[in-house]
């Protein structure tokens, strides 16, 4: 039972000072990181503002001349890496979490002058320029004040350091963070870029590899078989006619795997019937039974479509062949501006984007064309694996 003291009394007093927080150092890591991000402040900055005033302004004086151009340019790629070298200090010394601007992609400018000319307008050189060349004044100021603070002014020194510091923040994200949406977008628009010509050539060394080692093949024995045929016509009409059975034979094998070709390349149902009959056509050939519900008022895209055509038959061979499901399902719909499809099974789950499954080429694929590819799978099942395609008006 807790004893009750009158309010005001000694006791309550006492116990109420028990209850008082622990006191603790005012001087924690994170101030000491910040003080010596300000006290490292002069010295970079006068590196900067050095080089800044030294390569940056004798390039700009020299562009009455051949030289002055090619400097400015070296000088702004060599503020890039100054620039670089700040973003490491604030991430290490003040927690500020800035991504690196893109590479400039001096391989895709096409020669000596648009490369130099790409690099003379590069916003993110500019940036860090200015940047160098505004320290120095702040450079002597924080510099100043948090070394008299730390001798004279210590009790308030970590308040100091902290507004000083929460400055140096918004200077970095101002002026060293790359250009916003633009500048990620152009990344993510590189890195899609390679996906796609991989993906498109692993699909066009897949087709050639059919062709030689299946119609092709059965061709050429269809070709030798008429041959022989042909010559044991008249000697021998018998073995010649089985040949010719044979042959026949043949050519419907042929026909068969040049009809299975065209279906893995863009199947002649989806573009006559559109998604649902050609989801309904897939769902046919999976070992386990699967529910097909597609509510779309519309036929998105050719592009769209087949993507999420090819995603759906990767997903439904994957369950036939990994999943030990008993059933499955396939929801196709439309919500806003995107396309939303989702398989799930009813099996022992387990899959993710290392599998080895195919599911890191469809999530690779989608993001291409701005798309996401989520799996919840957790081991034992079941398993639910969402896709989403942007949507795009099919052409008339």
């Amino acid at each position: 039972m807790t004893e009750q003291f009158p309010p005001g009394s000694a006791a309550a007093a006492d116990r109420e000072t028990d209850r008082l927080p622990r006191p603790r150092l005012a001087y924690d890591t994170h101030t000491w990181k910040e003080i010596a991000h300000l006290l490292a402040n002069l010295p970079m900055a006068l590196v900067g503002f050095v080089y800044v005033v030294t390569v940056l302004s004798t390039g700009v004086f020299l562009t009455v001349t051949v030289v002055g151009f090619p400097l400015l340019a070296a000088g702004l790629l060599g503020a890039r890496q100054l620039g670089r070298l700040e973003r490491a200090r604030a991430r290490k010394l003040l927690g500020v979490h800035v991504e690196e601007p893109s590479r400039m992609p001096v391989r895709a400018a096409g020669g000596l002058l648009p490369t130099l000319w790409m690099a003379l307008k590069d916003p993110v050189g500019w940036r860090t320029a200015l940047y160098d060349f505004i320290r120095l004044p702040w450079g002597i100021l924080t510099f100043t004040l948090t070394l008299t603070s730390l001798f004279v002014l210590w009790p308030v020194l970590p308040f100091i350091a902290r507004g000083l510091a929460n400055a140096d923040r918004a200077m970095v994200r101002g002026l060293l963070s790359p250009s916003d949406e633009l500048e990620r977008r152009i990344a993510e628009l590189e890195s899609d870029r390679g996906v796609v010509v991989d993906t498109a050539a692993a699909d066009l060394r897949r087709i050639e590899r059919d062709l030689h080692d299946g119609a092709q093949a059965r061709l050429v024995n269809l070709a030798m078989g008429l041959g022989l045929a042909k010559e044991k016509l008249l000697e021998d009409p018998v073995y010649a006619a089985a040949m010719v059975e044979e042959a026949h034979g043949e050519v419907k094998l042929a026909l068969q795997e040049l009809r299975d070709l065209a279906r893995g390349i863009h199947p002649a149902v989806l573009t006559d019937r559109g998604l649902d009959a050609a989801l309904s056509s897939v769902a046919s050939r999976c070992t386990v039974p699967v529910k097909v519900t597609v509510d779309l008022e519309a036929r998105p895209a050719e592009a769209i479509e087949g993507i999420a055509y090819f995603t759906v038959s990767e997903l439904l061979q994957n369950v036939s062949k990994h999943s030990a499901a008993k059933s499955a399902s396939v929801d196709v719909w439309r919500a806003e501006e995107r396309l939303l499809i989702q398989v799930a099974d009813d099996g022992r789950g387990g899959a993710d984007l290392d599998g080895g499954t195919g599911m890191r080429g469809l999530a690779e694929r989608l993001g291409a064309v701005d798309g996401l590819f989520v799996i919840d799978s957790p081991a034992g099942g079941p398993s639910v694996i969402t896709a989403e395609l942007p949507w795009r008006d099919r052409r008339v």
